[in-house]
């Protein structure tokens, strides 16, 4: 199965942190449990500071919330 590029952690931050902002990674590593990988970005833009974490799943995927049973950090 081929991935596609909404399922990639650029996608996402794009979609939830306009991709015309200036963005950078202030955390990565992975949750209490060491299964599920986390990045944080930031970006600063008029309206404010901005940050959101983003989470891998088992099946490849980023999203703003952490696989269903992960204890987060």
């Amino acid at each position: 199965m081929r991935r596609t590029k909404t399922q990639s952690l650029r996608y996402q931050v794009e979609k939830w942190l306009a991709p015309t902002s200036p963005v950078r990674v202030s955390a990565f590593g992975h949750t209490r449990s060491g299964k599920a990988r986390y990045v944080c970005v930031e970006t600063h833009q008029e309206t404010g500071f901005h940050a959101l974490f983003f989470f891998q799943h088992d099946d490849g995927y980023w999203n703003v919330f952490p696989p269903m049973g992960e204890e987060t950090l």
